[in-house]
């Protein structure tokens, strides 16, 4: 019970944190809609077996987005997350271009829970893509998104058939929605 407790701490957390962040679809939908969404893709995944690690999914940004210090999130949840935390966590000095191929070049390295933090959320940004993309957005840069989000799933795969299912669903949808009637 103690865990279910934790886990709402760690969503108020991060509705907190976040209070301000929306995301960057034509919806500007709150940011926290992403970091629960995550958190349910790794709560299916793993029916609900691992709450530290849907918490982390809940915190996934917090470091990266929110410059939330790694030892407030040690201190509210634990170390175990917090490492989690920090596994997922891109660094914000390097340039984007960098960060992004870090992503495709560091995939493999990651531990199977992050594996699926990351696969969530990649499935994640990817249902956004598809659902409410960013005005400024153009066709081509969203489909360089979904190679670009592909690229990196390749060595995130194999930690849960569940998460891989929902991921490439969302890609497809992803590239599809781009396409005139959904066509090729």
């Amino acid at each position: 019970m103690q865990e279910w407790v934790t886990i709402l701490k760690a969503a108020d957390a991060a509705a907190r944190w976040h209070v301000h962040h929306r995301r960057k679809g034509a919806a500007a939908e709150p940011y926290i809609n992403h970091l629960l969404e995550v958190a349910r893709l790794v709560a299916e995944a793993t029916s609900g077996a691992d709450p530290n690690l849907i918490v982390a999914a809940l915190l996934h940004d917090a470091i990266e987005d929110q410059e939330v210090p790694r030892e407030i999130i040690a201190t509210g949840f634990g170390e175990d997350v917090a490492c989690l935390v920090e596994e997922v966590t891109d660094d914000k000095a390097l340039e984007k271009d960098v960060r992004k191929r870090k992503q495709v070049e560091n995939a493999h390295r990651k531990s199977p829970r992050a594996k699926l933090i990351k696969l969530a959320d990649k499935t994640s940004n990817l249902r956004a893509l598809a659902a409410s993309p960013s005005p400024e957005w153009s066709v081509k840069r969203k489909l360089e998104y979904v190679t670009w989000a592909r690229e990196v799933a390749l060595d995130l795969r194999g930690a849960n058939q569940w998460l891989d299912t929902a991921f490439d669903k969302a890609a497809e949808d992803a590239r599809q929605s781009v396409r005139p009637n959904g066509r090729q």
